[in-house]
């Protein structure tokens, strides 16, 4: 298993409603609720950043699509919006996703970027099986830890905090064994290798000592 990104994307809400602060590789932007849910609208809401997330993947999905093939089709856009309803007992959401090219395509281009529009990276998570794993952690300030060193680095181990170590033993297996005791074999890679590892922990369970 590989995560699609190197660090995940963090969101943190404090007491003002319902004002949430998303964190990703390269900044920092505010979602919020509308003010008819209680919010101030300071922000996309949650189902618009999905829909926003669909709307852009579908745009430079084509837009790479059309630059390889040559075509003059300068400026696309794309509306994107969903409403649910029960059929057979069963929730269903259907998404509405509309092309406009706003330049003259011919009806063999528009077909063809319909198809390619279909199969961008958001739309195939979205059409295929998707599962949702929670895991749940806090900061108890308890300074129970375990360390292990290579006479290079050392890594430390915070056992109350560490909900993931599948996760490690999945990615850097030579290293980390949850049935083993030790559970850390800090000779099983680099040292590089290892600071790697440790720095993709979303939890601080891990940690390189200084």
């Amino acid at each position: 298993m590989k995560y699609a990104f190197e660090h995940p994307v963090i969101a943190t809400i404090g007491t003002e409603k319902y004002k949430c602060t998303v964190t990703w590789r390269n900044g920092k932007f505010i979602a919020d609720e509308p003010e008819s849910s209680g919010g101030k609208d300071k922000g996309p809401d949650p189902t618009t950043l999905l829909l926003s997330s669909l709307g852009t993947c579908t745009l430079a999905t084509l837009r790479m699509y059309i630059d390889r093939k040559g075509w003059n089709v300068p400026n696309i856009s794309v509306s994107v919006n969903l409403y649910r309803e029960i059929r057979e007992g069963k929730n269903i959401t259907v998404i509405d996703r509309d092309l406009n090219f706003l330049s003259p395509v011919t009806d063999e281009q528009r077909e063809r970027m319909i198809q390619i529009a279909r199969v961008c990276p958001i739309s195939k998570i979205l059409e295929g099986e998707i599962h949702i794993r929670t895991f749940a952690y806090s900061d108890s300030g308890e300074e129970k830890k375990h360390t292990y060193t290579n006479e290079d680095i050392t890594v430390v181990w915070k056992p109350e905090l560490c909900r993931h170590s599948a996760r490690c033993a999945t990615q850097l297996p030579t290293v980390f064994n949850p049935a083993a005791r030790p559970w850390i074999n800090m000779d099983g890679a680099t040292s590089e290798e290892i600071r790697e590892q440790v720095a993709k922990c979303p939890t601080g369970a891990l940690s390189i000592a200084k």
